[in-house]
């Protein structure tokens, strides 16, 4: 059964065929023609799809739109997929898939069952999502877990479009970041036992680093206690890290959130780590210059604006050559032919020279996508919600997740373009009601359960269900909606626009409950899923397992459950 990416590529293929047609008659002049573009009309009325084919070929064929239109039209050769075309103003030629053809859409939603919408588009290539990636100096917050519920979902899009995915932590714990945390640890630690130490100026004031200096002297005593004067254990320091990264793997499974792979930042500098190769085919290239007493990579020499440090004149490497290293070790060393990192917007200076670094490696910086996500803003009762109940500072993922569920914080995360800023209703989060559109979409997939659990109860099934019976407009709108499933996924992975996701979903809930309400209102008997006509009722049923089939997969890719109670 083909998806509704093949029906495009189907559709177009007539369109052409038909223009050229109407060349070959006579009907249009011998012009160049170009590719018929096939999409979905704004308006479900004016068809399933649409091309503007005429308008772009009017000009050329010295014509009116409609003209062309309906010279198109008539060599349009209908199939079991369609049926006879129209012909609309200014020019379009509007399409509309048969009802034999829709409503053999059910059977094949429930043959597919959660692989339901799988599009071929990745054809197995490698693809890597690194998210949230935050610093493990402290306890993931809210903005975090935008982070994670956005990188999560394009990693199940990306899965579901053909792409052999894995999900990347990188894990900070090298650098002045790391540094600054020690000395902090080391520091609480010491005050545990009543040393009158402070915090450096530059650390981690929070409480839970004193939090954690009382974990370590409980389980490890005074084992990591120097002479005073002297600085941290290194011990101590990947102690603290391990721990601080357990907190946040814990954290990430609470919300729902499980990696294939947590990359260190030191192995970078191993003996055969990336760092070392990375900086050596710079230097091969003559990109590397010193300069001040730091070395610097010439990305001026490649079209930056400016040229950038990569060694400290202390000698350590910042940041970007940290990245620059890790990036090659992506592409070049393990292979990944697509490669997604979702960053917080702080870092959008960033993106062109990474990018410009990543060609200089020797990697396709066309297969990098760095995908920039904003700030979110916390409201209960329209207030503004700026600092911890439990200890005044920074609102914590757990703190989150306690208060409104890890489903309604993901599906809230999404809900927005990652670009756009965003307020987070904590109010509306928890609301059980159809304002909620966390409720609205969970208690659809709970009703379709409850309809067939009932049906059960009355001895129907939806098994051996004839679906050439569904012919009732608000079946074949639900149809429709669920066909649209695959069109989707494939703008999630080719826009990395993880919002449409949660949209559709609204939109899927809003077509079933369109559907069974009208059937519930309506005072005729034939008109309700479970009717005293057998054969219609299993018929309907079969139309709410393919629902259920298809919303129970959108709230999957979002990470989200699928309730059967609610």
């Amino acid at each position: 059964m083909p998806d509704t990416r093949t029906i495009r590529t189907h559709l177009a293929d007539l369109a052409d065929r038909a223009a050229q047609e109407a060349v070959d008659h006579g009907d249009l002049p011998d012009v160049p023609l170009p590719p018929a573009v096939i999409e979905r009309p704004k308006d479900p009325a004016n068809g399933d799809f649409a091309t503007a084919l005429p308008l772009r070929l009017a000009r050329a064929a010295m014509k009116p739109p409609l003209e062309v239109a309906a010279a198109i039209a008539r060599h349009i050769k209908t199939d079991e997929l369609l049926e006879p075309v129209e012909v609309a103003p200014p020019g379009f030629i509007n399409l509309r898939l048969s009802s034999s053809f829709i409503q053999a859409q059910v059977e094949h939603v429930i043959r597919e069952g959660a692989n339901y919408a799988d599009v071929d588009l990745g054809t197995g290539r490698r693809a890597q999502v690194e998210f949230v990636s935050a610093n493990p100096t402290g306890p993931l917050h809210v903005g975090n877990g935008r982070g994670a519920a956005i990188g999560d979902a394009l990693a199940s899009a990306l899965r579901a479009a053909g792409y052999e995915v894995s999900r990347e932590y990188y894990v900070n714990d090298a650098g002045t970041q790391a540094d600054t945390f020690t000395d902090t640890l080391y520091a609480r630690y010491q005050q545990q036992f009543g040393r009158n130490v402070d915090i450096p100026k530059d650390g981690y004031p929070g409480e839970y680093m004193a939090d954690l200096a009382k974990q370590i002297r409980d389980e490890a005593g005074d084992s990591f206690l120097r002479p005073e004067g002297l600085p941290a254990p290194s011990d101590l320091s990947n102690l603290g890290i391990e721990l601080m990264v357990r907190n946040i793997r814990q954290t990430l499974d609470r919300f729902g959130v499980r990696y294939d792979h947590w990359f260190s930042e030191k192995s970078l500098y191993d003996p055969e780590g990336a760092y070392g190769i990375a900086m050596g085919i710079l230097r091969e290239k003559g990109l590397l210059a010193d300069k001040e007493g730091a070395l610097w990579f010439s990305s001026s020499e490649l079209g930056e604006d400016k040229d950038n440090v990569v060694v400290r004149s202390d000698g350590h490497p910042t940041y970007y050559a940290s990245d620059i290293a890790y990036h090659w070790d992506k592409f070049i060393r393990r292979g990944f032919d697509v490669v997604i990192d979702v960053w917080g917007a702080d870092h959008h200076g960033h993106v062109s020279r990474l990018k410009t670094a990543t060609r200089a490696v020797g990697a396709d910086p066309e297969g990098l996508h760095i995908l920039l996500y904003q700030l979110v803003t916390l409201k209960r009762g329209g207030e503004v919600v700026r600092l911890s109940k439990r200890s005044g500072e920074i609102i914590t993922l757990d703190e989150l997740v306690d208060e409104v569920g890890a489903d309604a914080a993901r599906f809230f995360f999404l809900l927005r373009s990652p670009g756009a800023q965003m307020d987070f209703d904590l109010d509306l989060a928890v609301k059980q009601s159809s304002d909620n559109p966390v409720f609205y979409v969970q208690y659809a997939h709970a009703r379709l359960c409850s309809i067939l659990e009932r049906a059960r109860d009355q001895g129907l099934t939806p098994e051996g269900g004839d679906v050439s019976l569904l012919t009732h407009p608000s079946e074949l709108a639900l149809i429709r909606e669920m066909m649209r499933l695959t069109d989707v996924i494939e703008i999630v992975v080719t826009s990395l626009e993880p919002q449409q996701l949660p949209h559709y979903a609204m939109s899927l809930a809003n077509a079933f409950h369109g559907f069974n309400d009208a059937f519930k209102q309506a005072n005729d008997s034939s008109l309700k899923v479970i009717t005293d006509n057998v054969d219609l009722s299993r018929a309907r049923l079969r139309l709410v397992l393919a629902a259920k089939v298809a919303l129970a997969r959108v709230l999957d890719l979002m990470g989200m459950a699928a309730p059967e109670k609610m």
